[in-house]
């Protein structure tokens, strides 16, 4: 797979990943839980509009007026007297948040209360949703029919009822916490809720100007409403039918509206938000104004002595204006005993939650400004979220871990202040957890990808891009294999060619070379003259990266120096392939050490420096002095199973303190021949004795090897030694070797 695939399929994974939790139930939680209210809280308080009152049943009312603070048990000729001096006022919808479903213990009370709603004729009475279980039953076929959930309204006290203009519900759902409501039940046969009967009720005024613009546009549409309003409910219903069914005729509306030069700007605004409400989806999400008491909250006993009260500095004013009374309490013990509250986004953290009235107001307030939360359309969202995803996937597995965290957080909250403008200007509400899942998930992803060099899957890292990581975010610190090389007679074979043939001849040489380091995942650094330098990148040296591979089963420490021993073997036999047609063979002589190394970068040009640099060099060359190919250090070669490994014992190689232990690669494990297996364990018990001193012993083993591997340059270079020992005492560092020459 080539690296932008692999890069479009990540992206890709990411951006079907946030479609996926967004469709789903978890997406919705996440987004209505912690989403909308950080966009809420990050917007604060703001002021509702003044055309909306609630008046309030609560303690201090009932101290007032010596009732009791449940609503049920006060007498209805209060509500009687409230109407009276809201309807004086000129208050121009009042609703009732009240159930007024059976008679009062005094029945004048009742007569009264009927009175002033018939006086009034703008009195709005909220009734009470209920569903009924439809049995199951068995049908003609000896079937059982589908089990049928029917709503509807409970029915008020008739008397009380049909005295007023109007009866809805208020529809809010039964969840941990009230983000929504809806305008119209579709479950109860499109019913409209309380906010859609007052708002239509509040806009009666404009409503001659309505049907004449929705006449300029479809005269047969208008056939279907009254020119004279009587039943507001019924007015409703058609008027959601019109539109909800026929939204072309809301676009000509529209459009007919900006160029009317006839009507006036509230006249318009007023037209817009019933089309808008007539035409959108039943559920609308609320948009609250701030914490309980946000809507302009009157005490009851206020509103029936307006003259007496000022609230909170000026007198009431109810003239035009839309009146909630309900229940709502001050304090949270108010609430405790009558449980008519809701727990929003807005709620005290006192246990202080908004009422039930404040909620309906604030609905009707919401159609009035035509400014509900808006949430992205369903298809608009799942496009934006893939795109998002797809982009972010590739855009930060491209960068290094330190530039794709830095990008990740600018791109984090620059897209939370852009949701939350949209939200402050518009009340347009764009998925805010999800986009910034699917950045964390990408930074998590790539980071723990690159730490662990998973560049098979990746092939997203260039060369470049790994070392520029490793000098950014490790200060140019990393553990990994040193590779040197250094082609043996060079000097003689560069005096005795022309300039250009050997130029020629390197550059093939070097092309070999680079092919089986890059073959396993190595990197060829340096070329100099007949010498070159490469290196296999391991863990990091910080501890705090290093942790992500302790967990690992398979070591990534063994599968880089498993793979620069194949590079080393792969080498060697390439090496003795380009030599046979060549008059001028190039022998290479390898040597490989692992440990921590430091990297830097100049004008382009990087450079690996360390002891682990300078010892590697220095094994290479003790390839001279025991005619093999191929040496490893101990930390190479340790628990390397699968390659056949000749342990040669300790050498103090030139410029170091410390002896290094060295072994010889001969091949892999299962292509040894059995004269190679036999060679190692003749070698092993030679090396035993010389070790302990038994020379005869020794001598007769390392001549027995080289009867067989007559040029064995190991066999031949310790049974010197112990020819020597045998003569001579072993020096002080014995049993170590030295090795003088560079």
């Amino acid at each position: 797979m080539t690296q932008w695939l692999k890069h479009l399929f990540f992206g890709f994974l990411i951006g079907v990943g946030g479609v996926i939790v967004y469709l789903s139930p978890a997406g919705l939680w996440l987004e209505e839980k912690l989403g909308l209210s950080w966009l809420f809280h990050m917007r604060g308080a703001i002021t509702a509009p003044n055309d909306v009152i609630v008046v309030a049943i609560d303690q201090p009312s009932a101290t007032q007026l010596g009732l009791s603070i449940k609503p049920r048990l006060w007498p209805r000729d209060i509500h009687a007297r409230l109407i009276d001096k809201l309807v004086q006022a000129g208050a121009r919808v009042i609703i009732f948040d009240l159930i007024f479903d059976s008679p009062s213990t005094q029945f004048e009370h009742d007569e009264q209360l009927v009175h002033a709603i018939k006086a009034a004729g703008n009195v709005v009475l909220t009734e009470r949703l209920s569903y009924q279980d439809v049995e199951l039953f068995v049908t003609s076929d000896n079937e059982l029919s589908p089990r049928i959930f029917q709503e509807g309204s409970d029915q008020l006290l008739p008397l009380i009822a049909d005295a007023a203009k109007a009866r809805a519900p208020f529809a809010v759902p039964k969840t941990e916490r009230v983000n929504h409501y809806w305008t119209f039940k579709a479950s109860a046969g499109d019913m409209p809720t309380v906010p859609v009967i007052a708002l239509q009720m509040f806009a009666m005024p404009i409503y001659g100007d309505f049907i004449r613009l929705l006449q300029d546009v479809d005269p047969i549409a208008l056939e279907q409403l009254p020119r004279h309003v009587d039943d507001i409910e019924d007015l409703v219903f058609k008027l959601r039918h019109i539109f909800a069914h026929q939204p072309q005729i809301v676009q000509k509306m529209q459009a007919r509206l900006t160029i009317d030069s006839n009507l006036s700007s509230a006249t318009k605004k007023m037209i817009l938000s019933l089309l808008n409400l007539y035409s959108s989806h039943e559920k609308n999400y609320l948009n609250f104004y701030g914490p309980p008491r946000s809507i302009i909250t009157i005490p009851y006993h206020h509103a029936l002595q307006p003259h007496l009260a000022q609230y909170p500095s000026t007198p009431i004013d109810f003239k035009d204006k839309v009146v909630f009374v309900g229940f709502s309490g001050a304090t949270q013990s108010e609430q405790d005993i009558v449980r008519d509250d809701y727990h929003t986004v807005f709620s005290n953290p006192d246990g202080l939650f908004i009422s039930g009235v404040e909620i309906a107001a604030t609905a009707f307030a919401n159609l009035l400004e035509n400014k509900p939360v808006r949430p992205l359309p369903l298809v608009g969202s799942t496009v934006f979220l893939f795109l998002f995803g797809l982009l972010i996937g590739i855009i930060l597995l491209v960068l290094s871990s330190r530039k794709a965290i830095a990008l990740g957080v600018l791109v984090t909250v620059s897209y939370i202040f852009i949701a939350y403008s949209f939200f402050k200007e518009a009340v347009i509400w764009l998925p805010l957890i999800i986009p910034i899942l699917q950045v964390a998930l990408t930074l998590i992803v790539v980071w723990v990808l690159k730490i662990l060099s998973f560049e098979d899957f990746l092939g997203s890292s260039g060369p470049d891009e790994i070392l520029d990581r490793i000098i950014d975010e490790d200060e140019g610190r990393f553990l990994g294999v040193c590779l040197a090389t250094d082609i043996e007679g060079y000097t003689t074979v560069s005096e005795a060619m022309d300039p250009s043939d050997l130029e020629r001849l390197m550059n093939e040489y070097r092309a070999v070379l680079r092919s089986a380091v890059s073959l396993h995942r190595g990197r060829v650094m340096d070329t100099t003259g007949d010498s070159s330098l490469s290196i296999w990148l391991s863990e990091s040296v910080n501890p705090v990266t290093r942790k992500f591979f302790q967990w690992s089963k398979k070591s990534v420490n063994s599968d880089i120096r498993i793979h620069a021993c194949q590079a080393s073997l792969d080498l060697n036999f390439a090496i003795a392939y380009f030599n046979k047609p060549n008059t001028v063979p190039l022998p290479t002589r390898i040597g490989l050490h692992f440990g921590g190394m430091s990297l830097n970068e100049k004008d382009g040009a990087y450079r690996v420096t360390g002891d682990v640099v300078n010892t590697a060099s220095r094994i290479q060359n003790a390839n001279k002095i025991l005619k093999t190919h191929i040496l490893l250090s101990e930390t190479v070669a340790s628990d390397l199973k699968s390659f056949l490994i000749r342990p040669l014992g300790d050498f103090l190689l030139p410029g170091r303190v410390r002896p290094v232990k060295l072994f010889e690669l001969i091949t892999h494990l299962q292509l040894a021949t059995q004269e190679q297996l036999w060679l190692c364990e003749i070698f092993a018990r030679a090396l035993n004795a010389y070790q302990l001193k038994r020379w005869n012993e020794a001598c007769e083993d390392f001549l027995e090897i080289l009867e067989v591997f007559p040029k064995d340059g190991p066999a031949q270079y310790f049974l010197s030694l112990c020819l020597h020992y045998r003569e001579n005492t072993p020096c002080d560092s014995w049993p170590v070797s030295r090795i003088d020459s560079k």
